[in-house]
């Protein structure tokens, strides 16, 4: 199939279940625990028990409706805004964070993250404490300059960001400028987090191959500075995962401050 008849996240959206049971559940044959799961946890971990990164409001920029990487956040940023780009997302997580019957379930993770933390005797609060963090779910639209229009969100202490500049980007120029967009959310000094998947040119959600825009860790670096970020660490993962689902080659963290 041709790249320009996959279908594009933010235009034609995903099955959000789906999503979340190929790429983050405990299924015997998910094979993204380490990729998905381990390598952005272990990270985030490192990143925030450094001390640097804390304040009251962090922005989740994030694929799907994944919640996973914000289990440390909720321990540095009083305040979680978290911006979707589909309504089906929006109401995958809210089922979640209203623990309705039926939502994902995240407890692997959840026992995973308390494990690496060595707060085992966290494990009850920990998910409730996301929840508590989480202020508020807002859809956002990267085609206005204010994102969120008409509502202007206070300016972050710090964003993170999975998955999601690939999954929206077309291009290069697609993926700077949607990069800017994030810089205009942050205050001077705030911390930018992204996690993503190198040279990958597509993933499939169900029977749906979607769209992914293809780059390399040189590209991620120049786009940053180019930006005007000061990057602070950067982490490189080489695949380890065995399926067509998708076909990234590597993973990539980054932690950046704005000038």
């Amino acid at each position: 199939m041709d790249s320009s008849s996959h279908k594009i996240y933010h235009v034609h959206g995903y099955d959000s279940r789906q999503y979340l049971e190929d790429y983050f559940s405990d299924k015997p044959d998910m094979a993204f625990a380490e990729d998905s799961l381990i390598f952005p946890m272990e990270n985030l971990i490192k990143t925030f028990a450094e001390g640097h990164m804390k304040g009251d409001v962090l922005i989740d920029l994030s694929a799907g409706p994944m919640v996973h990487h914000l289990y440390s956040a909720c321990d540095f940023f009083r305040h979680i805004i978290v911006l979707k780009v589909t309504d089906r997302c929006i109401l995958e997580l809210k089922r979640w964070l209203d623990t309705r019957t039926g939502a994902f379930d995240w407890g692997h993770v959840t026992k995973l993250h308390v494990e690496k933390e060595n707060k085992s005797d966290q494990l009850q609060d920990k998910e409730e404490k996301v929840r508590s963090a989480v202020q508020h779910v807002m859809k956002c639209d990267f085609a206005k300059e204010n994102i969120t229009d008409p509502i202007v969100l206070p300016p972050a202490d710090c964003i993170i960001s999975g998955w999601l500049l690939e999954e929206i980007s077309k291009n290069q120029d697609d993926y700077i400028r949607y990069l800017r967009k994030f810089s205009g959310l942050l205050k001077p000094g705030g911390h930018l987090i992204l996690i993503g998947s190198l040279d990958m040119t597509y993933y499939t959600v169900g029977k749906d191959r979607l769209h992914a825009f293809t780059y390399d860790e040189d590209f991620a670096r120049k786009a940053l500075v180019g930006e005007g970020f000061v990057i602070n660490y950067c982490n490189i993962k080489k695949r380890t995962a065995v399926s067509d689902l998708t076909d990234y080659k590597t993973l990539i963290f980054i932690a950046a401050h704005k000038k």
